[in-house]
């Protein structure tokens, strides 16, 4: 069992930055691949990024590339997104998710947070 904390979400201005955080209890966290997803209101939730057990692989969806970057360190059992020149249609509840399987674009992870709140004002 894997539990997940996520935190950094807010408010922000359009072209601002945010950087999450997302903390995994136990000890094997390496072991599992890590995801960043979100939703918006009324629409599905869909992937944004994703990285290996390593962190020597990683996945960003086109619609963030070069604006977000994902990373990880296993030694403080956390994943990060860095977001930057956040615009108004990336306000949504994010979450991160873990998976024993790296598997980039898909949404059905094994473990999932309770998400946090990015708002980008325009």
């Amino acid at each position: 069992q894997v539990q997940l904390v996520e935190s950094g979400g807010g408010l922000v201005q359009a072209g601002g930055s945010l950087r999450l955080s997302c903390v995994a209890s136990g000890r094997t966290f390496s072991r599992y691949a890590m995801g960043w997803f979100r939703q918006a209101p009324g629409k599905e939730r869909e992937f944004v990024a994703a990285i290996s057990g390593s962190g020597g692989v990683k996945y960003t969806v086109d619609s963030v590339k070069g604006r977000f970057t994902i990373s990880r360190d296993n030694a403080k059992n956390t994943v990060y997104l860095q977001m930057n020149s956040l615009k108004s249609e990336d306000t949504a509840v994010y979450y991160c998710a873990a998976d024993e399987r790296y598997r980039p674009l898909k949404t059905d992870y094994q473990y999932w947070g309770q998400g946090t709140q990015v708002t980008v004002s325009s």
